[in-house]
């Protein structure tokens, strides 16, 4: 049986459309202005707007539509092996921190749900990490000793609700699963009621520190307000040089409709095969079934076989659950730490009305929301146990934690540099295929071009405009992306995807 017959993109976005936001066209002021509305940006704003601080939001897509769109949508505080890997490089007291921040992440949604009656198909299911590997069930009992001794009721088991065989797992008991875009799009309609202020398709492109600090847009109006939150994922205003201490990929979702009887009953992530999630969804207009939704297939942007690593997934989801078919696939991006700590605080060391929240490597929604009220204490001149942890201006605080960074910074040198010296991938535009693109040398500039399938060239520069690595072409998303730092551009160099706010410069061929 065809494993594959999609139909669909992201199932948050088809099944929760929401209402537009106009762009800002004209010059406003508030006491914080919110770049970036996805679950940080909307969890902070909404905070914010709660306590008492007048806020406007602005993005440069739609709301929740950006990283917390293509989401997988996990709320647990249990993140695959992180709990042992903290206790080793940054301390018992960095676990507990950190355990306590995630919880209080999980309990602040289920409070939200309740208090506003969000309908957002919340369920509270088990999260598990498990190994399949027997060789390997070391790792999972000192994970599951490290959660306990950070304080989570972790417990190693040897069964899970998988219908395939699994060497051991780290369980969670009473975590969540949800439909990101339900919740937040409720806590934008809350943040309105409070005051707050939302602006779609409202680009930032300049940021004026000071007392007040101005954020500059794309539509050529500006926000002026005391405090600026640059929630963007990717940040982009960086001042204290984070791109050093990120790493960013991707990974593909596949999803496809399943009987109710045969839902796993939990949340489960593992790291073997690069990566493989597993959680279900409520199905609306379905009857008695669910629909389970698969992650995996890690990768750097800008691969070149993103069509493969889908077909691989899909076969995977085939393999473990017999006789299903993918009706949607979607992809989404995650900002890994180089020390495994999400960076919310402070944008630099020198700030003191500008903060970002970034680097939730794959955990955005316990970290965004974590980051949300976070961002709020410490604008409303509170301290909550854990700022310390999260601090942005941290420095990198044992030798053990050095060789990821140092593995981070020769990937990029190695892009930056190497992709220069590479030849190029075709020998001419007329070698590119319809429907396809790829780097050419055109008069001794290196030239990225995509031919529509009416053959038709669009070419632009093919140097990334954050700062200088040479894009390349997804096939599956027919997107340019840069390999160094994630930025993603459209066929015609739209910025589609930050830290970049600039787009690639067209070019004639």
């Amino acid at each position: 049986m065809n494993a594959t017959r999609t139909t669909g993109g992201s199932y948050w976005i088809e099944t929760a459309p929401g209402t537009p936001y106009p762009p800002l066209d004209v010059d406003d002021e508030a006491d914080v202005v919110v770049v970036g509305a996805g679950i940080a940006g909307l969890s902070a704003g909404r905070e914010l707007a709660r306590a008492g601080r007048s806020v406007v939001v602005i993005d440069a897509g739609r709301i929740a539509q950006g990283v917390t769109g293509h989401t997988t949508a996990k709320l647990t505080a249990l993140h695959t092996l992180a709990y042992d890997r903290l206790l080793r490089t940054r301390g018992a007291e960095a676990a507990r921190m950190y355990a306590r921040s995630q919880t209080d992440a999980v309990e602040h949604a289920a409070h939200l749900v309740d208090e506003l009656g969000i309908d957002c198909d919340w369920e509270r299911v088990p999260a598990y990490t498990y190994l399949c590997d027997t060789n390997r069930t070391g790792e999972l009992r000192a994970e599951a000793e490290a959660a306990r001794a950070a304080g989570l009721p972790a417990e190693f088991v040897a069964e899970t609700g998988l219908p395939y065989p699994v060497a051991g797992a780290v369980r969670l008991a009473d975590q969540a699963q949800f439909h990101p875009r339900k919740y937040l799009l409720a806590l934008a309609d809350d943040l309105r009621t409070h005051g707050g202020q939302i602006y779609e398709y409202t680009a930032a492109v300049g940021l004026e520190e000071g007392e007040p600090c101005r954020v500059t847009t794309n539509t050529g109006a500006t926000v002026t307000a005391r405090d600026v939150v640059v929630a963007t994922h990717y940040p982009i205003f960086d001042r204290a040089l984070l791109f050093t201490r990120l790493a960013t990929h991707r990974e593909l979702v596949v999803a496809a409709p399943i009987a109710a009887d045969r839902d796993p009953q939990g949340m489960y992530i593992t790291p073997e095969l690069n990566t493989r999630s597993v959680r279900t969804a409520t199905a609306p207009g379905e009857d008695g079934q669910r629909l389970l939704i698969v992650t995996g297939e890690s990768f750097t942007p800008g691969a070149d076989d993103t069509p493969a690593r889908f077909d691989r997934l899909a076969e995977w989801a085939q393999q473990h659950f017999p006789g299903i078919t993918v009706t949607h696939r979607w992809a989404a991006q995650d900002t890994d730490p180089t020390d495994q700590v999400p960076l919310v605080g402070r944008l630099h060391p020198g700030a003191s009305h500008t903060y970002v929240a970034t680097g939730f490597g794959g955990w955005g929604m316990s970290g965004g929301i974590m980051a949300g009220r976070l961002l709020t204490a410490l604008i409303t001149d509170e301290r909550l146990p854990w700022s310390d942890l999260y601090d942005p201006t941290r420095i990198l605080s044992t030798v053990r934690q050095a060789p990821a960074f140092l593995r981070h910074q020769a990937k990029v040198a190695r892009h930056f540099v190497g992709d220069r010296l590479r030849p190029p991938q075709v020998g001419g535009v007329s070698d590119i295929e319809p429907g396809s693109g790829a780097v050419v040398r055109v008069d001794g500039e290196r030239c990225a071009v995509y031919r529509d399938e009416r053959g038709e060239a669009h070419a632009v520069s093919a140097r990334c405009t954050h700062l200088g690595c040479l894009v390349a072409f997804n096939s599956a998303e027919r997107t340019w992306e840069c390999p160094c730092h994630g930025s993603r551009f459209d066929t015609d160099g739209k910025v589609v995807q930050g830290p970049a706010t600039r787009p690639l410069s067209p070019r004639k061929v």
